[in-house]
C-alpha cells in the first residue's frame, strides 16, 4: 500500500461531539496494531516514511494507524477550545481503539508518539484502568517526557496558531521552516513532502472546522492554510507555574505506571526534555531505552533513514 486510506470515528465531548479522521495502512485484518500519533500542531500524514519503511520490514503484516488529533488535519474543530487538553486526547484514542477492535481483534499494540503524541501515550500506557483493547506491548516516546522545559512552552506559545494565509504550499513550507529548523537537517524534497500535508486550500476548510473532502464546483483555489485549528494553543497559552508543576507530577505518576517496553529517542540539541530528565526516564519506571540523535532538536521527524530505523528495530525485534 503506497496510500493510506482516510477513516473517521465520532467522538464524545460537552458540546455534542466531533469527528477525528485517521488514516490506515497496511493489512486492516492484522493482530498487530501499531498507532502513531503527532506532535501539537501536526497530523497524521507526517509518519508516511516511517510507516512505508515498517510496512516493507515486516512483510505489510502489521495494521498502522495515524489519527488526526482533534483540531488538526482532516478531523473536526472543537466548539470550545479549552477542551484541547489531553484529557481529550486520550478520550478519542479510546473511542479510535474501540473502533478498531471491534473492526479486528487487536492482539498486540504498539505505540509511536511524538512530542505531545508521547504525552497521549504516557497517559494509555500508564493508567492501567484504561478499557484498552491490549495493554501497550511497546512504547516509543519521540523527544517528550514528564518533565517540559518552560522556555520551549514559550518558544511553542509564540507561534501556535498564527497560521496565516499562503499564496502556495511552496510558501507555506517556507513559513514553517523558519519555525521549524529545530528538526534538523532535511532535504527540500523531504520538507515539501512534509509540508503538503499540512495545508489546505481555503475552499476545502468550512466555518464550523470541518474539512471538506472535494472544493466547491466553480471556486478556485488562491490561498492556503495551515491545516489546524489556530485555538489549539489557547490552553497552553494559559499554563501557569502552578499548573505546570502540578502537570509535571501528574505526568510522573503515569510515566512511574507504564509497563510497556519503552524507548525515548531525544534530539541531542533538544531544548523540550533536558539532559537530566531523559536521564531520569532511563531510570525510573520502564527504564526507558534512551537514543539520541546529534545535530537534532525538537523533534526528529523520523524521516531520516537512522531515525526511523530505531523506531522499526525497536517495535519489530523479538
Amino acid at each position: 500500500m503506497t496510500e493510506p486510506t482516510l477513516h473517521f470515528t465520532p467522538c464524545n465531548d460537552a458540546a455534542g461531539g466531533h469527528r477525528m479522521a485517521w488514516w490506515q495502512w497496511g493489512n486492516p485484518a492484522s493482530p498487530h496494531l501499531v498507532m502513531c500519533v503527532h506532535g501539537l500542531t501536526r497530523q497524521g500524514r507526517d509518519f508516511d516514511e516511517l510507516v512505508k519503511a515498517l510496512l516493507l520490514r515486516a512483510d505489510g503484516n502489521v495494521r498502522v494507524v495515524c489519527p488526526d488529533v482533534v483540531g488538526r488535519g482532516a478531523s473536526d474543530w472543537l466548539r470550545d477550545p479549552n477542551e484541547y487538553q489531553l484529557p481529550t486526547y486520550a478520550g478519542d484514542m479510546l473511542a479510535l481503539l474501540a473502533q478498531l477492535q471491534s473492526e479486528h481483534p487487536i492482539a498486540t499494540f504498539d505505540y509511536v508518539g511524538t512530542s505531545m503524541g508521547g504525552l497521549i501515550g504516557m497517559v494509555l500506557a500508564g493508567n492501567r484502568e484504561l478499557p484498552l483493547p491490549a495493554p501497550i506491548r511497546r512504547l516509543v516516546l519521540n523527544d517528550v517526557g514528564p518533565v517540559i522545559n518552560p522556555e520551549a512552552i514559550q518558544r511553542i506559545s509564540a507561534y501556535v496558531g498564527q497560521s496565516g494565509r499562503f499564496a502556495s504550499v511552496a510558501d507555506a513550507a517556507a513559513a514553517m521552516w523558519s519555525i521549524s529548523t529545530t528538526f534538523g537537517p532535511h532535504t527540500p524534497a523531504q520538507w515539501m513532502e512534509l509540508s503538503r500535508h499540512m495545508v489546505v486550500p481555503a475552499s476545502q476548510r468550512s466555518a464550523d472546522g470541518r474539512a471538506k473532502v472535494a472544493p466547491e464546483a466553480g471556486v478556485e483555489d488562491h490561498a492556503f492554510l495551515l491545516h489546524y485549528d489556530p485555538a489549539i494553543g489557547t490552553p497552553l497559552r494559559a499554563l501557569t507555574p502552578e499548573g505546570i508543576a502540578q502537570s509535571e507530577a501528574i505526568m510522573w505518576s503515569l510515566f512511574d505506571g507504564i509497563t510497556a517496553q519503552t524507548l525515548l529517542l531525544r534530539g541531542a540539541v533538544s531544548d523540550l526534555v533536558s539532559p537530566a530528565t531523559a536521564q531520569a526516564m532511563t531510570q525510573r519506571g520502564p527504564r526507558a531505552k534512551l537514543v539520541e540523535f546529534e545535530g537534532i532538536g525538537h523533534a526528529p521527524t523520523l524521516v531520516a533513514p537512522d531515525q526511523h530505523d530505531a523506531v522499526i528495530s525497536f517495535l519489530l525485534s523479538p
